[in-house]
């Protein structure tokens, strides 16, 4: 009786050792799932797998020759050279970079499709059998091949390109900076062409209205015989003034002669003299100042053509001016990719970073594993 209240006492310590067992048991299972073969995996392929990833590496940033406010060591530096950063001008040679031209222009003979097509480990390569579409290849290229990083506060662009030889590496560096340069330049060219273009335009435009006027004007002087209203007025004065005094002095001599000898037959004919010249001076003054057809109208017809010419014609000789400067400025560069960096030819793979890759997995298996060995815990608290 004693040895079976005794083994009957023992089973309950039994129970619960085995329910501990099955416990850790599945512990160890869950943490070999979410920590140990994760881990063992990393080690693995960082340690034996993984192939090496040469980065090269430049720097560049793209300027302007026009003076404008800076901020910073950089732009100060730039400013006292007489050049201008041009940050708004180089968004668009980083998205052209990351463009599928600029991949589509280095994948000529498929170089680039053969590069990391056919070397590399089987995770890290581009995948031909999988996908070998243009498509795939672009979202490779702009995830494992190219890094753009651009620095707002310097206006400085850190260009680095990822491949499996040092060799391809910096090739393609340096052909990407060449298609940058290239692009500024295409740039530059369409700005001055489209310059030039403009004020050719202005002053064709003000050539085609300085003819008009200068033909509207020579019209006008055809149709009413006159060539200066102001100069023509002139003489017109000059001459009734001529007459004016003429028809004094034979005024003041036929009152002499009236005076003196009201019988001297000389009176008629200073009467007649008198009245021609009076005559002379009315029809000259009417040519001046008179009605319909003087001088004074049309001096304002005139005035107007005359200075719709010279309006014409200064317009003419500034659109000429604008396009001397046109011509000058389109002979300059506008916009310059400056290489403040070389690409370099890696000496030594710098990627993957094994040890943080490893280190990362683990920890984010750890991670995992405590999560869910909290949820199961509670999981079986609740059921319990």
């Amino acid at each position: 009786m004693e040895n079976t209240t005794s083994s009957a006492a023992a089973l309950p310590p039994s129970g619960k050792k085995k329910g501990f067992v099955k416990r850790l048991k599945s512990v160890n299972r869950l943490f070999l799932l979410t920590v140990v073969v994760p881990t063992t995996i990393a080690i693995v392929y960082f340690g034996l797998i993984a192939s090496d990833v040469y980065v090269s590496e430049s720097r560049f940033v793209v300027r302007s020759p026009q003076r404008q406010s800076q901020t910073g060591v950089v732009g100060a530096l730039l400013q006292g050279t007489g050049f201008a950063r041009a940050q708004d001008d180089t968004y668009p040679v980083i998205d052209y970079i990351q463009s599928r031209d600029a991949l589509r222009e280095l994948n000529r003979g498929d170089y680039i499709l053969d590069s990391y097509g056919n070397h590399g480990d089987f995770v890290s390569r581009f995948s031909r059998s999988f996908d070998d579409s243009f498509e795939a290849l672009w979202k490779y290229y702009g995830k494992h091949i190219v890094t753009v990083d651009f620095d707002s506060a310097s206006s400085i662009t850190t260009l680095q390109t990822r491949a499996y030889t040092a060799q391809d590496a910096e090739k393609i560096n340096e052909s990407l900076l060449e298609m940058s340069e290239r692009l500024i330049n295409r740039m530059n060219e369409r700005a001055a062409q489209d310059t030039v273009q403009f004020a050719q335009a202005q002053v064709d435009l003000a050539a085609s209205k300085a003819k008009d006027a200068a033909a509207a004007l020579a019209a006008y002087r055809n149709s009413y015989t006159v060539f200066d209203p102001e100069k023509q007025s002139a003489l017109q004065l000059q001459q009734v003034t001529s007459l004016q005094t003429q028809l004094f002095a034979a005024q003041t001599q036929l009152i002499q002669l009236q005076s003196l000898a009201p019988q001297n037959p000389q009176i008629p004919p200073l009467k007649t003299s008198i009245a021609t010249l009076q005559k002379q001076i009315n029809a000259a003054t009417g040519d001046v100042a008179g009605g319909k057809g003087s001088l004074s109208e049309k001096a304002a017809t005139y005035a107007r053509l005359q200075l719709d010419q010279q309006f014409a014609e200064k317009q003419l000789a500034s659109a000429m001016a604008a396009l001397d400067n046109a011509q000058a400025e389109a002979q300059k560069k506008q916009l310059y990719l400056e290489r403040l960096v070389q690409p370099n030819t890696p000496d030594a793979a710098i990627e993957p970073k094994r040890l943080k890759a490893i280190f990362e997995v683990f920890a984010l298996g750890m991670i995992t594993w405590g999560v869910l060995s909290l949820l199961l815990a509670g999981v079986r608290e609740h059921h319990d």
